[in-house]
């Protein structure tokens, strides 16, 4: 069964780009079926090869459905619900950078994520933040370097993030599992890779910013 088509105007969920996670629990369920008797061993090495090479959904959906698997191979993101905050794309920089050299620098509020940024902090703190951000690109690459600093890229849940950096006596932190993806037919890919020296790199996922309260607010007045 193939995935249903998204709404007009909105990519095909199936072109959506997959996870190394995704990838390993499509080899869990092959290796499964292997030890079942489902698939042989040459079977088994031809898909795993396949998976392991898997770009998108689409390519991983044909190599578990032919298998009466427990467990459900990898699917795209359903249609965006009611209260899902759309993801906006629009023309910007092909490449950008932001740097703090014994200094802070920031980029939040609403801002257009080119499709490369260079983030740099050296004895500096540097801050990210792309929930009210918008994309020039479907995919988007954060190269951030911290040494003796602190580099923090904030994801909102409709955002799927890969972090493929490498901490050298610091520490290159994926997001936790408090708020989970919740990711739509047009959600971003932003790949967060790099390296932190005595420092450090964290990506963290959190719901939208609240809206500014008004002094009338403040006061109970409104």
């Amino acid at each position: 069964m193939g995935l249903p088509e998204p709404h007009p105007g909105q990519p095909r969920r199936a072109d959506l780009r997959v996870s190394d996670a995704d990838r390993h629990a499509v080899a869990d369920i092959l290796r499964e079926a292997a030890g079942e008797g489902r698939l042989d061993l040459e079977e088994l090495e031809e898909r795993l090869e396949e998976t392991y090479k898997a770009k998108t959904y689409a390519d991983l959906e044909p190599i578990t459905e032919d298998l009466p698997v427990a467990g459900k191979p990898p699917v795209a993101p359903a249609a965006p619900g009611a209260g899902a905050v759309p993801v906006v794309y629009g023309q910007g920089d092909e490449s950008d950078s932001a740097s703090a050299f014994l200094s802070n620098v920031e980029r939040k509020g609403v801002w257009v994520v080119p499709q490369h940024l260079s983030v740099n902090a050296v004895l500096g703190d540097a801050n990210i933040d792309l929930r009210e951000a918008h994309y020039s690109a479907r995919e988007v690459v954060i190269n951030a370097t911290s040494v003796l600093g602190s580099v923090k890229v904030t994801v909102p849940p409709n955002v799927h993030v890969i972090v493929e950096g490498n901490g050298v006596l610091g520490d290159f932190k994926e997001p936790s599992s408090k708020v989970p993806e919740a990711l739509t037919a047009d959600s971003p890919v932003v790949r967060v890779r790099g390296i932190a020296v005595l420092g450090d790199v964290t990506v963290k996922r959190r719901g939208p910013r609240p809206p500014k309260r008004t002094l009338k607010q403040h006061l109970g007045l409104e």
